[in-house]
């Protein structure tokens, strides 16, 4: 798995680190991966290479950290709404959490940019796989006292499911030329069926 090479434990260091994601988040969004570089990020973070390698050992290692961070902010909105539990009105739910991913992916460009980014080979995308796994753990908890008649591992396969379909579809919504509005509402009768669906197979 792709990892920093370490993680800052003081205050300046905790600087540098987030400095270099921002501006790595903002190169990838001018430039795309092909062009992507570590030296031209350190360039443009007005900090030399050797810093930047201190925390990243290639341009890889980066796109999977913007990937992680971009995860924390989808975790709290369903740890929010796990407070919320139980509820009958499930699919309400449901809506609350995707609006709140297309609100994230509809203003931040850079989310599309880093998803494909870690496509982009085995390694990455098996890095990616851990932490959208992660995500998916989250759902399969909030999952729970909305299935009670299903499996454990079942409801596991479900959440790993609807979490990448929920990827790529936001992905797919916002790509050039795509009305974005149909396809989040596709989106959402496509998770609510399944889920239905799935419940009603236990």
């Amino acid at each position: 798995m792709l990892e920093p090479r370490r993680r800052p434990s003081q205050e300046r260091s905790h600087v540098k680190f987030d400095h270099l994601l921002r501006v790595s988040r903002e190169l990838l969004i001018e430039v795309g991966f092909e062009s992507f570089t570590c030296e031209e990020v350190a360039h443009r973070a007005s900090l030399p290479i050797g810093t930047l390698y201190q925390f990243f050992a290639n341009k890889y290692v980066i796109v999977c950290e913007l990937d992680r961070v971009d995860a924390v902010a989808v975790r709290e909105e369903i740890h929010a709404l796990a407070e919320q539990l139980p509820t009958l009105d499930w699919l309400k739910l449901l809506n609350q959490l995707l609006e709140h991913l297309v609100t994230l992916w509809r203003t931040d460009p850079s989310r599309r940019a880093v998803w494909h980014a870690v496509q982009s080979t085995p390694a990455t995308r098996a890095t990616a796989a851990v932490t959208e796994r992660e995500v998916a753990a989250d759902v399969a908890r909030v999952l729970a006292p909305l299935t009670p008649g299903t499996p454990r591992d079942r409801r596991r396969i479900i959440a790993e499911v609807l979490v990448h379909v929920t990827y790529s579809m936001l992905n797919f919504s916002i790509r050039d030329g795509q009305s974005h509005d149909e396809a989040v509402i596709e989106l959402k009768r496509l998770l609510a069926s399944y889920l239905v669906a799935a419940e009603s197979t236990t």
